[in-house]
């Protein structure tokens, strides 16, 4: 491990630690859980003068155990330190993320209506369907952030959000009858119609297939026509 404060306007400090340090133990697993390591640095974490404190605590913690008294105990009280030092970290993006429910509520908006866009030049383009990465690029966000800020938001993550929006405009054509499921999958932008029937029936329940017979069934039922 090497320890490094950083002299900017503001005090700061750099941990680098060898992957090997963490083998063996619960967090070389878990650390790779936290997304916040893939955020760009317009994204980072906004502290709290308390939460400050918190932190730097901990790096004084660890940093007195790095440089004394070093022993067979030494190694598992840096790791809880670190452990510590990372779990607030996420605690303290979910406090972010929750008093920034405004713009996060702004960013969903705009989400919705890029894939609306989207939606609408496939008409006329065949562009395929829309990533987590080109919508990230497009709202000027990191695809780990976007993901985060909506899941906090919404409860999904960005591709099931997507995947929510596309099989919502299938269901609308599948309705209207006036495309056949190949047409519909490749006004949608899926590469195969396989795909998108799988993706349906995880989604809605059923087949598009078994979609479009139930719809026409319950048409008959009623004596209406099955495309009004």
């Amino acid at each position: 491990m090497i320890f490094k404060n950083v002299k900017l306007q503001e005090n700061g400090f750099l941990i680098l630690i060898q992957e090997d340090f963490l083998a063996g133990t619960a967090l070389y697993k878990e650390i790779k859980q936290y997304s916040y390591f893939d955020y760009e640095v317009n994204e980072a974490l906004h502290l709290s003068p308390g939460e400050e404190e918190i932190i730097w605590n901990l790096y004084f913690s660890i940093e007195k155990e790095y440089n004394n008294n070093t022993d067979e105990h030494s190694k598992a009280i840096i790791i809880s330190h670190l452990d510590a030092m990372l779990k607030y970290a996420q605690r303290f993006y979910n406090r972010q993320f929750i008093n920034r429910a405004p713009l996060t509520g702004s960013t969903l908006t705009k989400f919705n209506a890029l894939l609306a866009a989207n939606f609408e030049e496939r008409k006329t383009k065949n562009i395929g369907l829309p990533t987590v990465s080109f919508m990230a690029e497009n709202l000027h966000v990191s695809p780990r952030y976007l993901t985060d800020v909506l899941k906090q938001e919404t409860g999904k993550t960005a591709l099931e959000l997507i995947h929510l929006f596309l099989i919502g405009e299938a269901r609308n054509l599948l309705t209207a009858g006036e495309m056949n499921i190949s047409e519909i999958s490749y006004s949608l932008g899926f590469e195969n119609a396989t795909y998108f029937s799988r993706l349906f029936k995880k989604e809605v329940g059923v087949s598009p297939n078994k979609f479009n017979k139930q719809k026409n069934h319950a048409a008959d039922a009623t004596g209406a026509s099955p495309y009004h």
